[in-house]
């Protein structure tokens, strides 16, 4: 019963989580306010997630608890720990990765590829990663264990193409435009390779890379390590690889960069379980669940999800679900949300 509720139940679940948090922060997109964007997500998200039947426990969220009042990591949620029932054991537990709002600039400039995101396995199944910098390589499938994360940028973008059957010249791999990038995007355009620059939302980015036509071959560079954990969950569904280590302060060059790692990071690490922190990760390391749903929604137009509109009398979202099931299951979910009274009509 656990292992159907799991894998059945919880998706369509998991899309009202993110549907909902993404039609909340698509009502502030384009004023410019980042963090009231992100706190209606986070509000709205976990509003909803305490509906669902389950006994969560949040291991990637908004931060500690102390910085963050809602969806913070270790935070229980679902109906499973607000409810005074005695059948508790009916409601699975599961870990639990979200990302109210990837993207909280693009969201605040009306930019594409804002979402809403979450992840789930059973318990141990997805990584307890602190809010740290991870260098980050992500393929799609056809390109799938034919990189390394140590290998120089040219070798990686010739096993790319050679397994796409095609010349590096025809690839496309996005990038962080950030200036610890600098190297990175000179060596990439020696290489031959084309590259899509991004303001924010790595998230995304990778799950493009994994989605047959979507004309991304590749992620490259450092980004935040909460968002490679969701990533890896994407990749366990879509059957991509991402490769990926944390990024370390003194191995930063840009002091905005430095500041975002805390004193005592190594040690934060060995706390959450994380005893060699230069070791490389693989998709089955960050994410080692075998009963893995990811499910996200788009706030602003972008690659693969489009964003949500509003109309007269209701809302349409645009999103998609995945589950490692028996067999991968990858669903794409147009929804209209009717809002308006008996004369209403839904249009295409």
């Amino acid at each position: 019963m656990i292992e159907r509720k799991m894998e059945h139940e919880l998706g369509l679940e998991f899309l009202r989580v993110v549907e909902a948090a993404a039609i909340a922060a698509a009502h502030t997109m384009g004023k410019g306010d980042r963090k009231y964007s992100d706190h209606v997500a986070v509000e709205s998200m976990r509003q909803v997630m305490d509906t669902v039947p389950m006994r969560g426990e949040i291991v990637i969220g908004e931060g500690e608890r102390d910085d963050a009042p809602m969806l913070y990591i270790g935070e229980k949620v679902g109906l499973g720990h607000k409810t005074a029932t005695p059948d508790v054991n009916r409601f699975p537990e599961v870990d639990i990765a979200v990302d109210p709002l990837e993207g909280t600039n693009l969201c605040a400039t009306g930019s594409a590829n804002a979402i809403a995101v979450m992840a789930c396995a059973e318990r141990n199944g997805l990584l307890h990663a602190p809010d740290l910098y991870m260098q980050k390589l992500i393929v799609g499938p056809s390109s799938k264990g034919a990189v390394d994360l140590d290998a120089p940028v040219k070798d990686n973008l010739r096993s790319i193409a050679r397994r796409l059957n095609r010349d590096i010249e025809d690839l496309v791999v996005i990038v962080l435009e950030r200036p610890r990038h600098e190297k990175l995007i000179n060596d990439i355009r020696e290489a031959g390779a084309r590259i899509r620059l991004i303001s924010d939302g790595d998230l995304s980015a990778g799950i493009s890379a994994a989605v047959a036509g979507s004309g991304v071959h590749a992620v490259m560079g450092t980004g935040g390590a909460p968002e490679g954990v969701l990533t890896a969950a994407a990749m366990k569904c879509l059957n991509g690889q991402i490769l990926a280590r944390f990024v370390l302060k003194e191995q930063l060059e840009d002091l905005e960069d430095r500041s975002r790692i805390p004193e005592g990071a190594v040690e934060r690490m060995r706390e959450m379980g994380i005893s060699d922190p230069h070791r490389i990760y693989d998709t089955d390391d960050l994410a080692p669940g075998k009963k893995i749903i990811f499910a996200a929604t788009g706030v602003t137009d972008g690659t693969i999800l489009k964003g949500v509109r509003f109309f007269g009398t209701g809302t349409r979202t645009s999103s998609i679900i995945m589950a490692t099931e028996r067999t991968k299951i990858v669903r794409f979910i147009d929804t209209v949300h009717v809002e308006g009274g008996p004369d209403t009509v839904v249009r295409f």
